[in-house]
């Protein structure tokens, strides 16, 4: 099989040039639902409006902590307009697509439609797939569309090296977000790729609380990062992000012992927690956004009670410095 020369095409050239120096942290806002349960799309732009105020360098919309499992095609397209309307060419928005890759060309296509500037493409829907058939999956997803794709590694959808080299030379395809935690793998695949494919390929750290491991992410030259954490203290969030930025590390390390290590610990104490914990957050201190939809839970009340007590103490030690 022929595989060709990369190349970029326009729209992922920009996409990549805005990314590729962060002025901030990537937001993943979550998805607000009413009383009833329906989208409530008012909220859903307010929390964007507070984010991109804050500082976010961009917008990922509907994607795992916007509770993309749980939207239809027509709320997901819905939830992306109203991202774009609101962040008004501020700042890049970001659509996820996932599930098979039919679906997946799907969502893509409702996103291209109402104007997001590239694709969060999820791990594939349940199945166990190799890395012939990944690829093929990935490469349709990106030819389906004009928008710049960003693979997200994790689950059921890990990478060799080698493949992550065919995908960094598949037009269309910018970047890889990775979910996985292994350093040792990512090394090796940025290694491969700037041997084999040079010319600014990105790579995302997106392990949840991802604050927690980008020191260690930093160290192999991944600078991007998504923040779920920028949902609800947008401030300690861009914080961080600046004290690594400026190598403060004395703030650094205070956020990391006094904040962000106890509020993962806390994310573990609930399955789901990544997505209902952070969306309790913003209740406390944005708009109301409403609860999880099913099969996710909300978190149990002390929780709350000590994720509240834990916001004050993040903004006390921004305080101290």
């Amino acid at each position: 099989m022929d595989l060709g020369e990369p190349v970029t095409s326009a729209p992922s050239a920009t996409l990549a040039a805005r990314l590729s120096v962060p002025s901030g942290p990537l937001f993943f806002p979550v998805t607000a639902y009413g009383p009833d349960g329906a989208l409530d799309l008012d909220a859903y732009r307010a929390h964007i409006r507070r984010g991109v105020e804050a500082g976010a360098a961009a917008v990922f919309a509907c994607c795992g902590t916007g509770e993309f499992h749980a939207l239809t095609p027509e709320e997901f397209q819905e939830c992306v307009r109203a991202a774009v309307a609101e962040t008004a060419g501020r700042v890049p928005v970001v659509a996820g697509a996932g599930y098979g890759t039919a679906l997946a060309v799907r969502y893509a296509r409702l996103a291209e439609e109402v104007g997001a500037d590239g694709l969060l493409a999820m791990p594939p829907y349940l199945v166990v797939a190799a890395q012939e058939g990944l690829l093929r999956h990935y490469r349709d997803l990106a030819a389906a569309t004009s928008l710049p794709v960003i693979v997200y590694q994790r689950d059921n959808a890990v990478f060799t090296p080698a493949t992550v080299v065919e995908l960094a030379r598949t037009e269309g395809i910018v970047g890889l977000k990775d979910g996985l935690g292994d350093l040792d793998l990512m090394q090796r695949i940025v290694s491969a790729v700037r041997t084999e494919v040079p010319g600014g390929f990105l790579y995302f750290n997106g392990l949840p609380t991802a604050e927690l491991t980008q020191p260690a992410y930093h160290a192999l030259g991944i600078t991007l990062y998504s923040s779920a954490v920028f949902c609800f203290v947008p401030e300690i969030a861009l914080a961080f992000h600046q004290a690594l930025r400026s190598d403060d590390d004395a703030l650094v390390r205070r956020l990391l012992d006094g904040f962000y290590r106890p509020f993962v610990e806390l994310r573990s104490q609930g399955r789901g927690y990544a997505v209902s914990l952070v969306k309790a957050g913003v209740r406390l201190r944005g708009p109301a956004v409403g609860e999880v939809r099913p099969p996710l839970h909300e978190p149990a009340e002390e929780h709350v009670k000590q994720l509240g007590q834990l916001i004050e103490r993040g903004y006390a030690l921004l305080e101290e410095g």
